[in-house]
């Protein structure tokens, strides 16, 4: 290259032109045939480097080399090699002009540094898709983990990019930013916390993509699916998308559906409300009445059976229904529901069933049926749900009882 420049010089040199005007004429011929050469070596070479690793990836089973030429690694890598003529050849291009070398050398440093991020973030862009093919880490908040190592590349890059700029070394350079560590710490503050808040859901699996959560303080009622640095994605079921900081997952509460989803079946829990005033004992008339209902008459036999032999035994006076023991119509309802429910197909038999009385309030005696579906999908476990209290709201009348309401001339509502 040497003599290349000497050659152009003293070519110009004898045309009559002058010194200057000679060794910028040389300077202009040079900079163009290395732009022309920087060219083709970069086409060249990205070329060879793009077909063979498309070659290699072809003859591979793993998919990691298929994703490294999907986020562009081996085209950023090919790059280099202009990169390295470069910097051998500017140099001699303004050899007469120093002032010029210094900032060409500072913009091919520049440009190096950038290219190097660039080439890093495809690797890592790559660890990334490849880690969420993974099955055991499918769930895992990836994307954090890929942000916090490209937040820690652009700080030392862009650092490095102001020391070549500043002329300082790049130890100085971090020692000086330290004096303003206060100020950076303010600044990536959410960052810092969805940071420390990622790992420990990680640590904790307490949060994984795919996780149905609900979040009333944002909003959020749905499949999580993104989490990343500063922000949970949360698909709700009305399709919009929530996004939560990422370091409210450790400071706020929330509910994860997960062990529900995970576990046999989904809970029922309501109640409905009977009259006080329907609650009764039931006569002998009520008792052969009610044995015609085919999921409760065994049992009511054997009931009667046990209560006629205790008040007998025991020489109780039947002719005031109140003394010794005694069915209700309530009691009988509620052993009714009881067996229907667990003789119920969409309902899990290995799960806790009871149908239990909570405390009276004003409006009567709450009846709470508790159980379990066995579809776990929103539709059709609220079909189940509906099932249930359809078939419950219309036996509660075959046992005299009458579920509560307001009366429609409800006196507090004119």
């Amino acid at each position: 290259m040497e003599r290349i420049r000497h050659f152009f010089f003293d070519h110009f040199m004898s045309l009559g032109v002058s010194e200057v005007t000679a060794k910028y004429l040389n300077m202009i011929c040079l900079f163009i045939i290395i732009a022309i050469v920087l060219f083709i070596a970069d086409r060249l070479t990205r070329r060879i480097i793009i077909n063979f690793s498309n070659r290699f990836s072809e003859n591979t089973k793993t998919n990691f080399d298929d994703l490294l030429v999907k986020h562009r690694a081996p085209r950023r890598i090919a790059h280099l090699v202009p990169l390295v003529l470069s910097i051998k050849l500017f140099p001699i291009v303004f050899h007469d002009f120093p002032q010029f070398e210094t900032y060409i050398v500072m913009i091919i440093k520049v440009y190096g540094i950038v290219l190097t991020i660039w080439i890093i973030r495809s690797v890592l862009k790559t660890f990334e898709s490849y880690f969420k093919t993974i099955p055991q880490l499918k769930d895992k908040p990836i994307d954090s983990y890929i942000q916090v190592a490209m937040l820690f590349l652009w700080i030392i890059g862009i650092a490095s990019i102001l020391a070549i700029i500043i002329d300082l070394s790049f130890l100085k350079f971090f020692t000086t930013l330290g004096a303003a560590s206060a100020i950076l710490l303010l600044i990536f503050k959410d960052t810092i916390l969805g940071f420390v808040a990622s790992i420990q859901v990680a640590i904790n699996d307490s949060v994984r993509i795919g996780d149905w959560i609900t979040m009333e303080k944002y909003g959020a009622d749905g499949a999580v699916i993104e989490i990343n640095l500063s922000t949970v994605q949360v698909q709700n079921f009305d399709m919009t998308i929530t996004n939560i900081p990422t370091y409210a997952l450790i400071s706020d509460a929330y509910k994860n559906w997960r062990g529900m989803q995970s576990s046999g079946g989904r809970r029922i829990k309501r109640s409905i409300i009977l009259k006080a005033k329907s609650i009764s004992y039931l006569t002998e008339a009520d008792i052969t009445k009610l044995k015609g209902i085919q999921l409760i008459s065994d049992y009511l036999e054997s009931r009667q059976n046990d209560i006629s032999n205790f008040n007998s035994e025991n020489d109780i006076d039947k002719s005031i229904l109140i003394n010794g023991r005694n069915l209700t119509n309530v009691g009988v309802f509620r052993k009714y529901m009881q067996t229907y429910i667990e003789n119920h197909s969409a309902v899990n038999k290995d799960m806790t069933i009871m149908v239990r009385q909570l405390e009276s309030t004003p409006h009567g005696l709450p009846l709470e049926i508790y159980c379990f579906s066995s579809d776990k999908r929103w539709e059709n476990y609220e079909y189940i749900m509906a099932d249930l209290f359809d078939h419950a709201l219309d036996a509660v009348s075959y046992f005299n009882l009458e579920v509560f309401e307001y009366p429609t001339n409800f006196e507090g509502l004119n």
